[in-house]
């Protein structure tokens, strides 16, 4: 294994059997610590992202797995901890060329582990219409007027009877685009 940049410690990606990445994770950390290499392997990391979804009329949070199949590892690579990861049970090799570790950039490694609620991409925009799919005031339309990205709700002028107008506050699975 020849070493470019020898005592530099950068993130690789590591290709795992998939549904063996969290295994891969607890065993190379074991190993990291048995083999006395923390100051060569500082972190594993299995990227995940929180996900919210609507389950029998409840708000669910759960974390899914944004690259099923791959690890990344906070290495420095020597001969010996080039070892270690490629031979930890569930680890089919370094991601690159004839499987010789190409670390991540910076962009690719903030891309890669950016999976706050605040940086979805949302569909709504303050000022849309939009109609309330469920709850005591389903079928109703309102104007956004407020949008909280990291709670994931959104607040809603709603227009009630008589013209009258009430403000309310509804998760984002709640509402869709008026048509």
């Amino acid at each position: 294994m020849s070493e470019d940049r020898p005592g530099t410690l950068e993130w690789y990606v590591v290709h795992t059997y998939s549904g063996y990445e969290n295994k891969v994770k607890d065993n190379l950390e074991k190993s990291v610590e048995n083999n006395g290499m923390q100051n060569l392997i500082t972190e594993v990391v299995v990227p995940t992202e929180e996900v919210v979804e609507l389950r029998n009329g409840k708000r669910v949070v759960s974390h899914h797995k944004t690259f099923p199949g791959y690890v990344l590892v906070h290495m420095i690579i020597t001969n010996e901890s080039w070892y270690v990861v490629r031979n930890t049970r569930g680890v089919t090799g370094f991601v690159g060329p004839e499987s010789k570790p190409i670390p991540l950039t910076q962009e690719e490694l903030d891309r890669m582990l950016n999976s706050a609620p605040n940086s979805v991409d949302f569909k709504f925009a303050v000022g849309e219409e939009v109609r309330i799919l469920s709850g005591p005031l389903e079928n109703f339309t309102g104007v956004i007027e407020e949008i909280d990205g990291i709670r994931q709700k959104l607040r809603v002028k709603v227009k009630m009877f008589l013209g009258r107008e009430m403000q309310i506050e509804v998760d984002l699975d709640q509402v869709e685009k008026e048509k």
